[in-house]
Parts: C-alpha cells; sequence; structure tokens
C-alpha cells in the first residue's frame, strides 16, 4: 500500500538527497520531484520554512562556500535570508520532504522514515 503523496525538493548531486529519494521509492511513496536549484521561488520558500517551523537562517547551510564567502557573520532579517536563498539555492539545507503540509529536512535519512511511517 503506497502512502500519502510526498513532495521532495531534490539536488540530484547531493548525496544525501539521493539517499532521501531512494528511500521513497523503496517505500513505494507517490513522489513528486522538485528540482528546487533552478524553481524555488521567494514564495515558495517562505511556504516551506512556515512548514518546517523554523527560522529561515536555520534553512542555510553554512558550511557551504559561498555562504562562508559572502554571508558569514552578517546578520539579515527573515525576508532577506528568503531573498538571498531564492537567488542563491544552493545555500538552501537539502532535502526538504513535504507530506501534508509538514515539512521536514531529510537529513540524516532517519528523519524521512519517520515521516513515512
Amino acid at each position: 500500500m503506497a502512502a500519502d503523496k510526498m513532495i521532495i525538493l531534490h539536488n540530484p548531486r547531493c548525496s544525501k538527497s539521493r539517499e532521501a529519494l531512494h528511500y521513497l521509492e523503496e517505500q513505494h511513496c507517490e513522489i513528486e520531484v522538485i528540482d528546487y536549484l533552478n524553481t524555488i521561488t521567494v514564495e515558495k520558500l517562505r511556504e516551506v520554512i512556515g512548514m518546517l517551523g523554523i527560522k529561515p537562517e536555520e534553512l542555510l547551510r553554512k558550511k557551504e562556500p559561498l555562504f562562508i564567502e559572502n554571508y558569514k557573520g552578517k546578520t539579515f532579517s527573515d525576508e532577506e535570508w528568503i531573498k538571498i536563498m531564492a537567488e542563491n539555492p544552493k545555500l538552501i539545507e537539502r532535502p526538504i520532504i513535504i507530506k501534508d503540509n509538514k515539512a521536514i529536512i531529510g537529513r540524516p535519512v532517519e528523519r524521512v522514515i519517520e515521516l513515512v511511517k
């Protein structure tokens, strides 16, 4: 029996993202894969952050060279961080899995397992 539909904001070049997608496929979930690197908007990012229940800054990949070189140690408002991430989607932590208007950051993969159950 298939689980409810899952949406994954996916980066195919990321091993953690591929691992989460593979797990969802193994569970026979109905999956919508979104290549967020090419499609994320400020509005969608705002919506996803709301579903995650976190501050925008918590979604940043702070070890990403782009972050270190351009944003480390700087302070921005929530809206500014959202705009920065929409313009530089490599800065967004991944993968993000959405089910029933609830979202999680799917790393480690054990977090995805909990969402599927």
